[in-house]
């Protein structure tokens, strides 16, 4: 890490955190939540929210079907590990940005038809590979679906200078991304072996983010994904065999 992300903050850092302390398939009507959901927002209005599926700065290139509300619902039990998360980081001058949080069965399907559809083959900005299924990229089923899933990085209290945005989603360098987070070897959503948690091929820099980022989760109960170092899941996740349908709206008036 550069400048004030040096190492030695590292070392604090991992010290710090060690010793820290609705049926399927019903829509929510008029932006009101199934009984065990909460929105971020009330529970934690620090983190940043950047509900990615509910715009066109996607994989896709357009709003996410079950996306009407750039709103990050979760159950109660995730939403408040999320906050404990964000209490420790901003105490090293971090914070958190969400990208995704609970996501509808249906975008689940959504992403399967686009992923089956004729199209190009790669996209660097995103899927730099090919064979999306294969890889683990898309799958049919969603851990997101169950409500206790969360895909996030860190920020930096006072906000970056971004850099502008990479021509390929593998090519990161400098303290921050484009939407000025932090270094993390890939933006959000790059489909390749570079967003393996522990990939040997991206900078110390961001291998230190990474580690940091993990350790955050990881002691308020969140599980890491292997392929994807921003994805995390709460390992006593309240609903772990039920995969809701509802849509994202705004609020209830």
């Amino acid at each position: 890490m550069a400048g004030r992300w040096a190492a030695p903050l590292l070392v604090v850092a991992v010290a710090k955190i060690a010793t820290a302390d609705a049926a399927p398939g019903t829509a929510a009507v008029a932006g009101t939540l199934p009984a065990g959901f909460v929105d971020l927002a009330d529970v934690a209005p620090k983190i940043a929210v950047d509900m990615r599926y509910a715009s066109a700065d996607n994989f896709v290139g357009r709003p996410v079907r079950g996306y009407r509300a750039d709103r990050c619902l979760l159950t109660n039990e995730a939403a408040r590990a999320l906050a404990a998360v964000q209490r420790d980081v901003a105490s090293f001058g971090l914070g958190l940005k969400v990208y995704d949080c609970y996501r509808p069965q249906r975008a689940v399907d959504d992403f399967v038809a686009w992923a089956r559809a004729p199209g190009p083959a790669t996209n660097p900005r995103h899927h730099p590979v090919v064979a999306l299924f294969r890889r683990g990229y898309i799958a049919e089923r969603s851990g997101h679906s169950r409500g206790s899933t969360v895909d996030l990085t860190l920020i930096p209290a006072a906000p970056l200078r971004p850099p502008p945005a990479p021509e390929d989603c593998r090519s990161l360098y400098g303290q921050n991304s484009p939407d000025s987070s932090l270094n993390m070897g890939t933006t959000f959503d790059c489909f390749d072996e570079r967003s393996h948690a522990t990939s040997d091929s991206v900078s110390a820099e961001a291998s230190r983010n990474r580690l940091l980022l993990k350790l955050a989760m990881e002691k308020h109960g969140f599980v890491p994904y292997a392929q994807e170092w921003w994805h995390f899941t709460l390992a006593n996740e309240p609903f772990p065999k039920t995969a809701f349908d509802f849509e994202i709206v705004d609020r209830k008036p």
